[in-house]
Parts: C-alpha cells; structure tokens; sequence
C-alpha cells in the first residue's frame, strides 16, 4: 500500500521509540511523527478507554494525510483503586503532564495502603488505522507494585513508583534498553509489528 507510516505524536522520544521496533522487525517503512504535520491539530482525547483514545488519534492522522497511522494511549492502573487513575493518569492532579503533582497526589491517596496491597499495572494501547477505516488495537501491560516513595530518576510519569514484578529496582532505576524489552508501550508496539506487516507493507 505504502512505505509511510505517521506516528499520531508529536512526542520525539515515541518516534524514535517506534523507529528502532519497527527498523529491528525489517519492515522498511517510513516513520514519520505528526510534528511534520504542523496543520494538523491536536485530537481531543474524548474516549473512555486507553484503546478508544489511541484509535481517535489513529483515525484523525490517517483520514488528515491520506497515510496509515499509528497511535498510543497508556497510563497507570491501580488495582485497589479500581483501575484508576487509567485514563486520567496524565492529568490526575488536575494539570495535564504535571508528573511531581501526579505522583505526590497518588502517593498520598496510596499513604495507608500496605505493600501486599499495591499492585499496580502499566497499559498502553497501540492502534493503526488506514485512510479506509480500518483499524487494529494491540495491548501491553507491565505489572508490579508501587513503592511507597519515587526512586531513580530515569524514565517520566509514574516509573519512579512502579517496581515491575520480578525486579528490584523501579521503571525509573532501569536503562531506556531494558525499560523498553519489559515496558507495556514496547510490548504494545512489538504486537502491532505483524499488523503493520499485513496491513500496510503487503501488497
């Protein structure tokens, strides 16, 4: 169909991060990220679903530049909170993206709960859409437990909190390289490396 890809991001670091899963899988595509779209206005996050806010800003690209498009949406879900924050992660503390206020107001709402107690789950889900309509979702998780202070300054958001399941250390104490062969976000895009394959280099 085509060699493009758009990344429905302005985010450099997702571009380079979607670059390196899809140049190790051999697909021969250009990944090209949203910022070379500068008319193109960002996409109201209106969904009530990780997979409903990325396939918004899937669609939005592809039916914008006449490109397959790939987007994601994740966040941290906390099991005795009911899955919360989830959705609302980058905004939990009112302003979007303020991550020192996040994870203060999460800790605090966490301050009586006891270790056995704090498991926790990253999600992201991984979308495509064609210029079609058609559409895929894959999801990723990272499973572990919330410490009850931030360590390690690697990493953004909640990595300082989340110590993944069978590891020691935190998401934030972690180089990119290994936060990447375990993280929901790599697990998330490595699956949709097949649907790329099928969907938009076939043919």
């Amino acid at each position: 169909m085509t060699d493009r890809l758009i990344l429905a991001t302005r985010n450099a670091g997702k571009v380079v991060e979607l670059r390196t899963i899809l140049g190790d899988a051999g697909l021969g595509v250009e990944l090209v990220g949203a910022d070379a779209y500068p008319e193109i206005p960002d996409v109201v996050e209106t969904g009530v679903t990780f997979a409903e806010n990325a396939l918004l800003k899937a669609h939005a690209l592809a039916q914008a530049t006449g490109f397959p498009a790939v987007a994601d949406d994740s966040g941290l879900c906390v099991d005795v909170l009911g899955g919360a924050p989830g959705i609302f992660s980058a905004r939990w503390a009112g302003r979007h993206g303020d991550d020192k206020a996040n994870l203060d107001l999460l800790l605090a709402q966490l301050g009586d709960i006891a270790a056995p107690h704090r498991a926790a789950y990253f999600a992201c889900a991984a979308a495509l859409a064609l210029p079609d309509g058609t559409e895929r979702v894959v999801m990723g998780r990272l499973r572990g437990t919330l410490r009850f202070e931030p360590v390690g300054t690697n990493g953004f958001g909640y990595d300082p909190i989340l110590q993944p399941d069978g590891y020691e250390v935190t998401c934030a104490e972690l180089s990119p390289e290994e936060k990447n062969a375990i993280s929901h976000r790599g697990e998330a895009f490595r699956g949709l490396v097949p649907v790329v394959r099928e969907l938009v280099t076939a043919g």
